[in-house]
């Protein structure tokens, strides 16, 4: 081999480690079908959600009396967390925000699932805002369970739903290396879908909220 020919193939090794192959995995449970799909159906069930506790913190404010057919019992009881300071962090209901929220993720969705491709810097964004309305879902359930003392249907299905959406999302960003990840991360996290970890993820997450819930309430949730 002649110093040309070991000059060529380093150039060609080198090419071929600055643009590897694409990683992109294949298959229905990564297409845009399935992804946007998820999603857009997980928005309808937030906004569903969203609109009926809506309207219950207007009945509540008129009348702190009012129950609603969601008030089960002393566990289930939609208008226990209504009324409580939590239901209204920033001076208005929360269920407002899934009002305003929702809707553009249900836009995000239909508009992607007919070919539309958002920029890459407002895809990061709408990650990061729900990051933000994950977390917040989070902890409005763990101030149901541990300080209210008692559960809205409807605000698990938020719950259920939000991490769903924040998921999908995840997943499409990753894809599409929407996340502005360095080489290596961007690897490792098309690794973590490609393995169906993200799925995993999502289901833990239902898991432990439902089985927390078992653990501290068990039978009184039917009683």
């Amino acid at each position: 081999m002649t110093d040309t020919d070991e000059r060529t193939n380093v150039v060609d090794e080198h090419l071929v480690d600055e643009h590897p192959v694409d990683e992109r995995p294949r298959g229905f449970r990564h297409s845009r079908g399935w992804i946007f799909g998820t999603m857009l159906l997980s928005a309808l069930l937030s906004l569903t959600a969203s609109f009926v506790l809506s309207r219950d913190a207007i009945v509540l404010a008129g009348n702190p009396d009012a129950t609603f057919g969601c008030d089960i019992n002393s566990v289930l009881s939609c208008s226990s967390v209504g009324l409580s300071w939590q239901a209204s962090v920033f001076g208005f209901p929360n269920a407002f925000l899934g009002m305003i929220c929702e809707p553009v993720v249900i836009t995000i969705a239909v508009a992607s699932l007919g070919g539309v491709r958002f920029p890459r810097w407002f895809m990061f964004s709408a990650q990061v805002v729900y990051l933000f309305g994950l977390t917040f879902a989070l902890w409005l359930f763990s101030q149901s369970m541990w300080v209210i003392g008692a559960l809205c249907p409807w605000c698990l299905v938020i719950t259920v739903g939000t991490t769903l959406v924040f998921m999908t999302l995840l997943h499409h960003n990753i894809l599409e290396d929407n996340l502005y990840l360095p080489p290596a991360a961007q690897r490792r996290a098309l690794t973590f879908v490609r393995s169906g970890a993200d799925a995993y993820l999502a289901a833990g997450i239902v898991v432990i909220i439902t089985t927390l819930i078992v653990a501290k309430y068990g039978t009184l949730i039917l009683a």
